[in-house]
């Protein structure tokens, strides 16, 4: 069941990537597509909640985050390394999950 919420979410992002308009038409298209029953409840929930996000700011800064430098060089003295190990951690609480709103939705 979980994996079903995942594959709409993957739906709509391929929906995104083709530049095609996501809306309920088109999202059920591709889930029946994918050989899937398609929930017109999950499929009407998933087109609200991402009409109130956008999605490349939100892909963007996904990727901002993956890319960033874990750790700072080995030559740098502790007392700066502690500075800036607290500066990443305020700047990681202000982030907004995403994946945890629609994983309540979608049960993932």
């Amino acid at each position: 069941m979980a994996q079903e919420g995942k594959a709409y979410v993957h739906a709509a992002l391929a929906l995104y990537y083709a530049g095609a308009q996501l809306n309920e038409d088109n999202l059920k298209k591709v889930v029946e597509s994918l050989g899937m029953q398609a929930d017109d409840a999950r499929i009407k929930m998933l087109v609200a909640s991402l009409s109130e996000i956008n999605i490349e700011d939100v892909l963007k800064s996904a990727s901002a985050v993956v890319s960033a430098p874990v750790a700072a060089p080995a030559s740098a003295p502790v007392e700066e390394k502690k500075e800036e190990e607290k500066e990443e951690e305020k700047e990681e609480s202000k982030e907004v999950d995403i994946g945890e709103g629609l994983s309540g939705l979608f049960g993932m």
